[in-house]
């Protein structure tokens, strides 16, 4: 959808918040981010989930754990957090935003539904299992801060410094 609706659109650029002058501050801002939610959500998985007795020796076995560490660090991780970005934030919240509107509700509705439609994505629950709710709260603080920066670009490095952190410190971890 996202390519039949950017080759039907001239500013397709500016409508997914691609503006370039945008980019500096937006990649700060997103990776200041991206270091924050990376720390919490490190510790969630870490210490907080094994210390109520929940698993996470399953993220051994993910997609992402199994692929080889130069296929997913850096540049398969930025590339997926590029990807995703651009349809959840993007595409989803920007239409979101376009149908319900730029009232307060408007835009807390589209932050809500694009954070629920990550979160519960059917490959994100099925790799995740019970861990996919972390996504929601990833998914409300990239919607903010998308409405914030008004920058796509904050999202992209956010997602992918995030991930980041949470790869490589997993990665020593469980081996």
């Amino acid at each position: 959808m996202l390519a039949l609706w950017i080759a039907s659109n001239t500013s397709w650029r500016a409508a997914l918040r691609l503006d370039i002058t945008e980019m500096r501050d937006g990649l700060k801002w997103g990776a200041l981010v991206g270091v924050a939610l990376g720390a919490v959500n490190l510790s969630l998985i870490l210490l907080i989930i094994p210390a109520l007795g929940g698993d996470i020796l399953f993220l051994r076995e993910t997609s992402h754990a199994r692929a080889p560490v130069w296929v997913m660090f850096p540049v398969g991780i930025a590339v997926i957090g590029i990807l995703v970005e651009l349809n959840f934030r993007g595409f989803q919240m920007g239409r979101l935003l376009t149908l319900l509107g730029p009232s307060p509700a408007g835009r807390l509705g589209a932050i809500l539904v694009s954070a629920l439609a990550f979160s519960f994505d059917p490959f994100m629950a099925r790799v995740f299992q019970h861990l996919h709710w972390i996504a929601l709260w990833d998914g409300l603080v990239w919607g903010v801060l998308l409405l914030q920066t008004r920058s796509l670009y904050a999202t992209m490095a956010a997602h992918t410094v995030e991930v980041w952190i949470l790869y490589v410190w997993l990665k020593l971890w469980f081996d």
